[in-house]
């Protein structure tokens, strides 16, 4: 199975339906890949950057995809992928906040993520980073705001969490009514009949995702005060499921597959961490501590990583009481202090 397009190297040229040709961003505009009705991600000036669908100042360009390395005058009509992109203000990710610069590390992953092919059990291929990006930047927008120095890192996305939502542990009603994300959420290209993609009207709670965002809740009253100090991320963005819609982690791939996976999400995860001046890891599950501890090794990095238990209610433990044992692990790092609502 060959996720995403065939080749990184592809290049997309825009062809103009309309008269409307004011479509300009810069001296030098190569488009790389984009996702129907959600991104463009293009390089301007040397710079990536992502242009968002918006309702404002309408100005609708079509792409089609090119194939082949630097020949843009050949198409296979086969392989056409259109797309209306929205222009307005305000949807250039510039780089200058560091929401924008985290969201690049993350469209670079995408980027890298789209090389790879997965054989058996791999049948069906998540990224919420592509199909519910909107929410997810409306996540990372309102919360990553720089000067946060603790990171909870999850491994990938659950199906009725970050799968629907794009958001990481994301139980669509904390999402939804706590963490105030909103944003349209499209389907991936091949969907389970058993894992179909509902976005934030999904009606099935998470269970992981509730214990990990209502421990936080209970703490903190308002999002706000959980992220003064902390951010959550996920190291791996995709989710992978068999023939039966079964859940398959990384560690369950074909042994090259999963090391080519998780050496880019190694990659990306200290792109990130470095970005946000992130001082403290702490991995929710023992393969998450894992991988960033050999991140972080691997990259010369000095940066403290921790562990907690996982909240899966396939762990027995969790299921005894994981808040307790949540918040033990936050007196024990010394960082309950500052899950209060006081600074």
């Amino acid at each position: 199975m060959v996720f995403g397009a065939r080749s990184i190297d592809d290049r997309w040229s825009c062809l103009h339906k309309t008269e409307t040709t004011s479509f300009k961003m810069g001296s030098s505009l190569s488009v790389l890949t984009t996702t129907p009705r959600m991104q463009l991600l293009v390089f301007v000036a040397g710079k990536t950057q992502l242009i968002m669908n918006t309702t404002h100042e309408l100005q609708s360009i079509d792409f089609v995809r090119s194939v082949g390395e630097g020949n843009t005058d050949k198409h296979e009509p086969e392989e056409t992928n259109v797309c209306s992109l929205t222009l307005g203000p305000g949807s250039m990710l510039d780089g200058s906040t560091v929401a924008s610069r985290f969201l690049h590390v993350e469209l670079e992953l995408n980027i890298h993520l789209r090389r790879l092919s997965f054989s058996e059990p791999v049948h069906y291929i998540y990224n919420p980073l592509e199909y519910a990006w909107e929410p997810h930047r409306c996540f990372v927008e309102r919360y990553c705001r720089g000067g946060q120095n603790i990171l909870f890192l999850g491994m990938n996305p659950g199906p009725f969490g970050m799968a629907q939502t794009g958001v990481p542990f994301g139980e669509v009603n904390h999402v939804r009514d706590w963490l105030k994300v909103t944003g349209e959420v499209g389907h991936p290209p091949s969907e389970h009949p058993k894992r179909l993609i509902k976005g934030l009207a999904c009606i099935q709670s998470e269970v992981s995702g509730a214990r990990f965002w209502g421990f936080f809740r209970k703490l903190c009253g308002e999002p706000d005060i959980f992220f003064r100090h902390f951010f959550v991320h996920n190291l791996c963005p995709l989710m992978f499921m068999g023939t039966t819609g079964k859940n398959l982690t990384p560690p369950e791939l074909v042994i090259g597959e999963r090391k080519a996976l998780l050496a880019l999400c190694d990659t990306a995860l200290c792109q990130a961490v470095a970005t946000l001046g992130i001082t403290m890891v702490i991995g929710i599950g023992r393969v998450a501590e894992q991988r960033a501890r050999r991140a972080f090794s691997a990259a010369g990095m000095e940066v403290r990583v921790e562990g907690l238990m996982h909240p899966s209610p396939r762990n027995p433990l969790a299921n005894k009481g994981w808040e307790v044992v949540a918040k033990a692990k936050m007196e024990e790092l010394g960082i309950l202090s500052l899950l209060n609502i006081n600074p």
